[in-house]
């Protein structure tokens, strides 16, 4: 239960719904151990009526006495069903607040745990896979409130239950309740020792469905390299594979919960027959009626349900344990951004990179070693380098998606760790050279680098990004879903899509990671005359392994195996003769205008 002890603060957040809860169980009990009462005096009453019945043979009184009888047992019957509604009432309302109470803090948890993912750093994604993360956001919620609706319901059920019919029976016979009891001990034992197989079970079950939504998920995603590569089957046979291992995991627990039916049957059975013989002799004896007999009877069999359930309330139980046990990993995962400035103060975009070095953390390669620059704001730069070179990486530490290992990164003078987290990412603009889109329209991707953007500004700001006419193009224009990650658009489309996004937002930072690559020489200079006459006053970096034209750069920086091997302006890392030069005779632009210092 300890990982289940996570789950009391939601309880306590419904404490009134659950008190209640208890309260309507409790009564609803109450009305339902009334009636072998009844039905036990009803049974004496027919017992001692039968003798009177058979003496009066003959006469007229026999009719009255026949009809008083028929009266009484009519009367008590009446008692019976009355006592029946008023506990099936109460059970309603117990239902209508446990139950309700589970959905409700089932709401709650699956929204924190989604929260609480969007909190978590960027290397914390990079060690989960993404169908683990959705198994324990919904698969895993979903057995946990079993536990908090049906379990616990139940759990309080029986408890109230026994009570109740426990002092019942004491009240009319201890002896005779001790010896139908006898069976409860080997039912505890059981009970534990099925109990911990199960929890076992069921958390190897859970981790192995983990596995089979993480494979669904990457088939999914990567279902055109599969059908390019003709994979479907050897790739349905793992799949396959994965499903048979859950199925004979699955099949593990169920023979394993299969004994406990069986098992509770027969444990109440004998009670019920230890009840009929040991009963029989206190009724010979004359210490109790039969119709004590009738109402233990009744009494065993109201246990049967509540106790059978045992086994299933045990079962929802360690089950729920084991997915909470998985939650709670990511739950207590504690993000290594923290927000700890919530002052809104605006940017101004001059950057100061000191003696900069960062090493992944859940890689350990060191990307960066000892990087400086300045970057002015209003200013411009290029970051060159080959692919791995730790270029993007410069990027991520820019929008704290991780801090530095050591040296110091200054926005405007001041420690990033030090800015307020979330304002400093609104105004950093960042095209990813990995382009993501949402499966929406043209227009709410756009949009969502300013939520309170217009029509108007989103068709201007496409415009700007030269994939306006692409979209009126499309079948529904800017009202066109796009697909699951942006599947119907072309590489260039998306490009141009993102790089809208993050001009919409205004930021007075921009970062532009590769994302020209998919485009031809002539969108690529509307998109670079935006950047050179509309956003002149922002300072932005470029990071590229090819040189652009039509745009004048500031400074530009080279990085080889994460040092700045050469800094300076076109024509003076022209001057150079190193990385740059041969860069740049190798990809000269065929037309005039090349990158003036």
């Amino acid at each position: 239960m300890k990982y289940l002890a996570y789950l009391n603060q939601y309880i306590w957040r419904y404490k009134w719904r659950f008190l209640l809860g208890i309260v309507f169980v409790a009564v609803s009990n109450y009305f339902r151990v009334l009636q072998p009462r009844i039905i036990r005096n009803a049974l004496d009453l027919v017992i001692d009526n039968i003798g009177l019945y058979n003496s009066t043979d003959g006469f007229s009184v026999q009719n009255i006495v026949y009809e008083n009888l028929a009266t009484t047992l009519m009367y008590f019957g009446l008692i019976v069903l009355a006592l029946a509604l008023m506990m099936g009432i109460f059970m309603f309302f117990m239902r209508q607040t446990i139950i309700v109470m589970s959905r409700l803090i089932e709401y709650d948890l699956r929204n924190d745990i989604f929260s609480h993912y969007e909190k978590l750093n960027t290397a914390f994604y990079k060690k989960n896979n993404t169908g683990d993360l959705m198994a324990r956001v919904s698969e895993d919620v979903s057995k946990v409130r079993m536990y908090l609706g049906p379990a616990i319901m139940y759990a309080i059920n029986l408890v109230t239950l026994f009570v109740l019919v426990i002092s019942s029976m004491l009240s009319v016979s201890k002896e005779l309740t001790f010896y139908s009891l006898i069976p409860l001990p080997i039912l505890s034992i059981s009970i534990y020792y099925v109990s911990y197989l199960i929890n076992k079970k069921s958390q190897i079950i859970q981790e192995q469905l983990s596995t089979l939504n993480s494979t669904s998920q990457e088939v999914f995603s990567g279902i055109r390299v599969i059908k390019s590569y003709v994979q479907e089957n050897p790739m349905a046979r793992f799949f396959a594979g994965q499903s048979d291992e859950y199925k004979e995991k699955s099949m593990a627990l169920v023979r394993i919960e299969a004994l406990f039916h069986p098992l509770m049957m027969l444990l109440i059975g004998a009670s019920t027959l230890i009840v009929i013989y040991f009963g029989g002799i206190q009724v010979a004896k004359g210490n109790i009626s039969p119709g004590n007999i009738a109402e233990f009877i009744i009494y065993i069999n109201m246990l049967t349900w509540p106790v059978t359930a045992i086994g299933w309330v045990a079962s929802l139980i360690q089950r729920a344990a084991a997915s909470q046990k998985r939650i709670n990993e990511f739950l207590l995962a504690k993000p290594d951004i923290v927000n700890e400035n919530h002052e809104i103060i605006p940017l101004q975009g001059k950057i100061e990179f000191k003696n900069v070095s960062f090493t992944y953390p859940d890689t350990g390669i060191e990307a960066l070693k000892d990087v400086s620059f300045t970057l002015e704001k209003g200013e411009k730069m290029a970051i060159v380098g080959r692919t791995g070179t730790g270029k993007t990486t410069i990027a991520d530490l820019l929008l704290r998606m991780y801090d530095i290992t050591s040296g110091q990164i200054l926005i405007d003078g001041k420690d990033i760790k030090e800015h307020n987290l979330w304002e400093l990412r609104k105004n950093v603009g960042y095209v990813p050279q990995d382009v993501f889109l949402f499966s929406s329209t043209v227009a709410e991707n756009v949009a969502f680098g300013n939520r309170d953007a217009t029509q108007e500004q989103i068709e201007n700001y496409t415009k700007h990004a030269a994939v306006y006419d692409d979209i009126m193009g499309l079948s529904d224009g800017f009202e066109t879903i796009v697909g699951e990650r942006g599947v119907t658009l072309s590489g260039g489309q998306k490009q141009r899509v993102s790089i809208a996004r993050a001009f919409i937002k205004n930021p007075e930072m921009i970062i532009l990671d590769d994302c020209l690559s998919a485009v031809d020489n002539n969108t690529e200079q509307k998109i670079l005359g935006f950047l050179e006459t509309n956003l002149a006053n922002k300072t932005t970096i470029i990071i590229t392994h090819r040189i652009y034209s039509l745009l004048h750069f500031d400074k530009i920086i080279v990085i080889q195996d994460g040092k700045v091997s050469e800094e300076g302006t076109h024509q003076e890392l022209l001057g150079q003769k190193g990385y740059y030069a041969e860069l740049y005779e190798q990809q000269k632009p065929e037309e005039e205008g090349y990158i003036q210092s």
